[in-house]
């Protein structure tokens, strides 16, 4: 069966699942073995026949983890995005949760541009017998 066809009928192979959602393969099969992606029913060939909401999902996946959503989280949010279960306390409770942490980073690296900031200022580009760059990174202490 070839592409088209198959895009029509929504029947996908893994390969046209992988390079409509741009996840690779083998994190396809992942996702399958951890239950975030419900397993496609099979060919008589034994090759996996994925829906059109195998996309759906796998696109979900994907979008989750790139705004930085833990596996765990994901999974949550996925069952939450069900008909009849969507409860946007929850999801709100989860994305406030996910907020904090994203701040947290965000304090952490304006402090490490600081830092190297002031130690690159430091640094006098010469040839030196010390150099600060070296030196706060070789920091022990």
């Amino acid at each position: 069966m070839g592409a088209t066809t198959s895009a029509r009928s929504g029947a996908f192979t893994i390969g046209q699942l992988s390079r409509l959602t741009g996840v690779n393969i083998e994190n396809i099969r992942y996702f399958e073995k951890v239950g975030l992606l419900s397993a496609p029913p099979r060919t008589e060939g034994g090759h996996r026949s994925y829906a059109t909401e195998h996309v759906r999902t796998l696109a979900f996946i994907r979008r989750g983890r790139e705004l930085g959503f833990t596996p765990t989280e994901v999974r949550a949010l996925l069952e939450l995005h069900q008909p009849g279960k969507v409860s946007c306390c929850e999801v709100q409770e989860i994305a406030a949760h996910h907020l904090d942490r994203v701040r947290a980073k965000i304090a952490d690296l304006a402090r490490l541009e600081r830092l190297l900031a002031e130690t690159i200022d430091r640094c006098s580009g010469e040839a030196a017998p010390e150099c600060p760059v070296l030196d706060m990174i070789d920091h022990t202490g």
